[in-house]
């Protein structure tokens, strides 16, 4: 099968899947202007305490050391977005994690994807945010879309609900045209963020970037230890995650809802009231969330965020008495 017959193929596959977009790129190193605003967040330790995000920096800015003869970087997205949410006046996850864990089916399909591809002499890894991958930059490079200033990947016409993947392969294919950047002047994720997380380099206008330590979603999710008083304060009723800048995003007013059923909330999850979280039990949280991203932040971490999130509300209706 020919170069452009292969990429035919691929792309046809990643849509029978079900994957919303799937784009390809020539597997070089990452331009000289991106390696340089990565290597300074990794100098300003901007991941705050992730510290995998600090290793393997030389395989994240060139996928021949992470997988070597590597030609093409197929990257593929998947809606997320769900059809139910949890009820407003209740507490919230963020809308990422309230279906099955994205690594488990993304990866699933990934492999189905790659699975078609008969050529006996051609090579793959695939990898769903579990490896030193530039996923959004990758995906921008591929076409789909473009990494807006919140540093999410926003597909145009479509949004930002999206889990990203990658293949990588060893054989030449068609490439697409990167995407380009469609945020202009708005600032809307940057004015919407509870912390001021999202801020522009410094000396550099063309790229943003995320200061890990004050963003709701690190504090709630990776932050093992105490949450901040800033987060704390600025958490509103939501336990898990934040999704302030995607809700502020203007291109996310096109994002529909997903089929994958995986990814929609369970009952048990939607039936949760507020008096439910608090007396919530190891036990009751693994049945839950078994299978869930949710089980990042671990029994503890969201019971934490439950009492931090409960105390908050407390405090405004000791305020309003």
């Amino acid at each position: 099968m020919n170069s452009r017959l292969l990429t035919e193929h691929i792309k046809a596959e990643a849509q029978r899947l079900g994957f919303f977009a799937c784009g390809i790129a020539k597997a070089t190193k990452v331009d000289d202007d991106y390696a340089c605003h990565y290597r300074e967040q990794i100098r300003l330790k901007r991941f705050s305490n992730m510290h995998y995000m600090y290793e393997n920096v030389e395989k994240r800015l060139d996928p021949q050391l992470l997988v070597p003869g590597v030609k093409s970087i197929v990257s593929v997205a998947l809606n997320y977005a769900p059809r139910q949410y949890l009820p407003k006046d209740e507490f919230q996850i963020a809308a990422y994690a309230l279906g099955q864990d994205y690594h488990d089916i993304v990866k699933k399909k990934l492999f189905q994807l790659a699975a078609t591809i008969e050529e006996e002499n051609i090579h793959y890894r695939c990898f769903v945010d579990t490896a030193p991958v530039l996923e959004r930059y990758w995906a921008q490079k591929a076409g789909i879309g473009w990494i807006g200033k919140s540093q999410q990947l926003i597909i145009p016409h479509a949004g930002s609900l999206f889990f990203l993947g990658e293949i990588f392969l060893d054989v030449e294919l068609e490439y697409d045209a990167p995407a380009t950047n469609h945020c202009g002047n708005c600032r809307k994720c940057i004015e919407s963020c509870p912390t001021q997380a999202i801020a522009e380099d410094e000396g550099n206008s063309a790229f943003y970037h995320v200061e890990c330590s004050k963003c709701l979603s690190y504090q709630t999710i990776e932050n093992r230890g105490t949450i901040s008083e800033e987060a704390k304060s600025a958490m509103g009723n939501t336990i898990y995650g934040c999704d302030k800048c995607l809700q502020a995003c203007p291109w996310n007013r096109f994002s529909c809802p997903t089929t994958i059923e995986e990814l929609q909330p369970k009952p048990q999850l939607l039936a949760m009231k507020k008096a439910d979280w608090l007396q919530l039990s190891v036990e009751q949280y693994r049945l839950l969330f078994k299978g869930s991203a949710v089980k990042r932040a671990k029994y503890d971490g969201l019971m934490r965020n439950i009492t931090a999130v409960n105390s908050n509300l407390k405090a405004k209706d000791d305020d309003k008495a």
